[in-house]
């Protein structure tokens, strides 16, 4: 399992990261860590261990799986997180020095599952502020467009708007009172025809990432797919101008409480919140 990059992150990646507040790097990962991370997320019943969300109806031939906080007692996922190259790729991408790492989170989508990713940026659900807080978002099967690949709004991280934080999964009195009153965000996939609007996404083969900024808008569709499951991991970190601003929502990391940092200041804590890479 490599830990260094594969190739080098390029100029052109950097610059369409500031731009568009989401870039598609290919084939960071060999394949050693995508087949040993496919089978550790959907083994014992895609329950590897955290925080796990399931949406499922009657009206719905398949489901959708979101966890979080795995790596906090599945070793193989603490060590994706904090030995494969996501952690260089997310700092040369923010352009920090130091990288730390915030959390992990699974993605699961039966073959078939009509249910959406509400269109949501990031940073609402989360108790920091500042744009370097970067997302790795890791395919571990074949995700073509059609499959419910992302589909973000280019430049939206530039756009200083909080959205109300929509869980992956439905969860009751998710939002706390701030994050409450944040407007709704749009249902975008009506304006796909709407030019004022630039709308990126990208056929993705296993190993493939997506890096985006806390502030992007971002959503996805159903999986058109009836034999392949859409599998994602994603790894997120955090340096730069990262502070702690305190819960806007129910989320919470294991280890921390509300009161642990100071609101303004960068949340320095190796046992929760350790570095994972430096220049």
């Amino acid at each position: 399992m490599n830990r260094d990059l594969l190739h080098p992150i390029t100029e052109d990646e950097k610059r369409t990261y500031d731009e568009d507040g989401v870039v598609c790097i290919r084939g960071q990962f060999d394949r050693e860590w995508i087949d040993h991370m496919l089978a550790v997320c959907t083994g014992n019943d895609v329950n590897p261990g955290g925080a796990r969300h399931e949406q499922s109806d009657a009206d719905d031939p398949g489901r959708f799986v979101a966890a979080t906080h795995m790596s906090r007692e599945n070793k193989d996922i603490w060590n994706f997180a904090l030995n494969s190259p996501a952690a260089e790729i997310a700092a040369t991408l923010m352009g920090v020095d130091e990288a730390r790492f915030f959390y992990d989170q699974l993605f699961f989508k039966e073959p078939g599952t009509l249910a959406p990713t509400a269109w949501h940026n990031d940073l609402p659900f989360w108790p920091f502020d500042g744009g370097d807080v970067a997302s790795v978002w890791v395919a571990l099967t074949p995700t073509p467009k059609e499959n419910s690949g992302l589909v973000y709004v280019g430049g939206s991280h530039k756009w200083n708007k909080m959205y109300y934080p929509e869980p992956a999964t439905p969860r009751d009195n998710f939002a706390l009172p701030e994050a409450e009153a944040f407007e709704r965000c749009p249902a975008f996939h009506k304006e796909f025809d709407n030019p004022d609007y630039r709308f990126l996404s990208w056929d993705m083969e296993a190993g493939d990432c997506l890096v985006h900024h806390p502030m992007a808008v971002h959503g996805s569709g159903k999986n058109a797919s009836l034999d392949t499951p859409r599998v994602a991991l994603s790894v997120r970190y955090f340096g730069g101008d990262a502070t702690w601003h305190g819960k806007r929502t129910i989320f919470e990391v294991p280890g921390t409480s509300d009161d642990m940092f100071p609101v303004g200041k960068m949340p320095i804590n190796d046992d929760v919140f350790p570095v994972v890479w430096r220049a």
